[in-house]
């Protein structure tokens, strides 16, 4: 009988498709649908524009590092085989797990997000019809795993077209803007005034900013399926922080131009209970038809981010069971490529997480119906959020710290910037952690006890690993062996 094949199909990526996968977990429609307005209406009002840049610039710095390590080490692994190469086996097992139980979280919420306002948002707005969340939600959950279990390619070519319809209505909408509002060069100038930039509460906007580039990071998750990877990932992971950026600060402009840069935050904040801030703007600038197809790539736009993070989670559940840190079974492919098993275990996690809500948490105290934003979705794009950013900073010191050992003398590439990435991330991630019920959208108590969950997956992390050393030290070793293993043989040093 044969082995199963544990290998990633190679040579499947390019530059742009895994651009594609990143900007479509990014998810520019839904940020600017959803965060962008909290952003202003949270943080700094007006002033958004600049807290994009910052955070632009703040998750450049930590590329310049990350790129550098991509180019020693290939792996579908991720943050997982990052943080075991700079900082060690016990390190690398806890950023695993925190990794994988954020990214499986994600796919969980998502199913609250895609079918909460696919079936009711959407469909009522467009058909009259409204449908469970969760009725609807695994249906289109069942089409996302079968295009992830297609293959990469195939995943990346429909995110492709999902991209480029959401990127074009919100560039038509920056553009209707600037003329409608006759080429102001004003109120440009005045969003990125000191005085605006700094009004409100900065440390909110940039940490909700923050949190609409999650995804950015999981270049190197494809690594091992991209073509010549040493070139490959660095360029996607430049170009996918950029593009975000200058999207996110654009579409903010315009948000902010079209209601008034002083008066951004007041109207912002007023308009969050209802958060059709930028449908609102779409239909006013670009009128009502356009306004509906916005509503219609709204949903795919979240259909796109869940593939996405579906595709993320599986592989790192790929590369802890190739590890043998979770069950070898995990870690076979199919005919296409695709990590087939990991993605079963993912979708039948996040069917089961959210199905627990559908069922459980239908109605608060009062006995009003909780609708999924309330409900799922805090728990599980809540708490992948605080998982990712801990992960980004955890990966970002493993970058400084391996280079330091190795004593490379690129102090620029290998430790100034890398160095002030850590710091930001570092930054971003005790406010996330602080201000958890923010970024989650919930007071709610199951929610304030998720941060718990870290300190499980330390714990847990640290103690599997003395485990395996006493008991397992073939596994143990195996740790550091598979990365290097799995980097010579897919790709081979030039």
């Amino acid at each position: 009988m044969s082995e199963p094949d544990i290998t990633l199909k190679r040579n499947q990526l390019g530059v742009p498709s895994i651009v594609f996968l990143v900007l479509a977990a990014v998810a520019p429609l839904t940020a600017a649908v959803v965060v962008l307005p909290l952003a202003i209406g949270f943080g700094n009002g007006g002033g958004i524009p600049m807290a994009v840049v910052i955070v632009a610039v703040a998750l450049l710095l930590f590329a310049v590092g990350y790129v550098q390590m991509t180019k020693e080490l290939v792996n579908a692994g991720g943050f997982y085989a990052i943080a075991v190469k700079g900082l060690g086996r016990p390190a690398g097992l806890v950023t695993g797990l925190i990794a994988t139980l954020g990214y499986n979280f994600f796919v969980a919420g998502a199913i609250g997000t895609t079918g909460f306002f696919t079936g009711e948002v959407a469909l009522p707005a467009l058909t009259g019809i409204q449908i469970n969340w969760y009725v609807i939600g695994i249906p289109i959950f069942i089409v996302i795993f079968l295009l992830a279990r297609a293959g990469i390619h195939v995943s990346a070519a429909v995110l492709g077209v999902a991209l480029i319809l959401e990127i074009a209505v919100l560039l038509a909408f920056a553009f209707s803007v600037l003329v409608q509002t006759g080429y102001d060069i004003g109120a440009f100038v005045d969003a990125f005034s000191p005085e605006v930039v700094a009004g409100g509460s900065v440390w909110i906007a940039l940490l909700l900013v923050a949190t609409a580039f999650l995804g950015f990071e999981a270049t190197a998750l494809f690594g091992e399926e991209a073509r010549e990877p040493r070139k490959t990932i660095p360029r996607a992971t430049y170009a996918a922080i950029i593009l975000i950026g200058v999207l996110h600060a654009v579409v903010g402009w315009a948000m902010v131009s079209a209601i008034g840069v002083r008066d951004a935050q007041e109207t912002a904040a007023a308009s969050l209970a209802s958060g059709d801030l930028l449908l609102v703007l779409l239909d006013t600038y670009l009128g009502p038809i356009v306004g509906a197809i916005a509503l219609v790539l709204l949903v795919v736009s979240m259909f796109a981010a869940q593939l996405a993070f579906h595709n993320s989670a599986a592989r790192y559940l790929f590369a802890l069971g190739r590890a043998r840190v979770l069950p070898r079974w995990l870690a076979v492919t199919n005919r296409n490529g695709a990590p087939q098993r990991a993605l079963v275990v993912n979708a039948v996690f996040a069917a089961v997480v959210a199905g627990i809500f559908a069922v459980i948490v239908q109605t608060d105290a009062d006995g009003n119906p909780l609708p999924a934003v309330l409900t799922i979705v805090p728990v599980g794009i809540g708490f992948a959020t605080l998982a990712i950013m801990i992960t980004q900073a955890i990966a970002a010191l493993s970058v400084v710290v391996y280079f330091r050992r190795a004593r490379d003398r690129r102090w620029w590439s290998t430790f100034i910037a890398p160095g002030l990435g850590f710091l930001a991330l570092l930054v971003f991630s005790v406010m996330a952690l602080f201000n958890f019920t923010v970024i989650a959208g919930s007071e709610a108590l199951y929610v304030r006890m998720l941060p718990w969950l870290l300190v499980a997956a330390v714990v847990g992390g640290l103690a599997w690993s003395v485990y395996l050393r006493r008991r397992r030290p073939e596994i143990y070793a195996g740790l550091s062996e598979d990365l290097e293993r799995f980097d010579e043989v897919l790709v081979p040093t030039p």
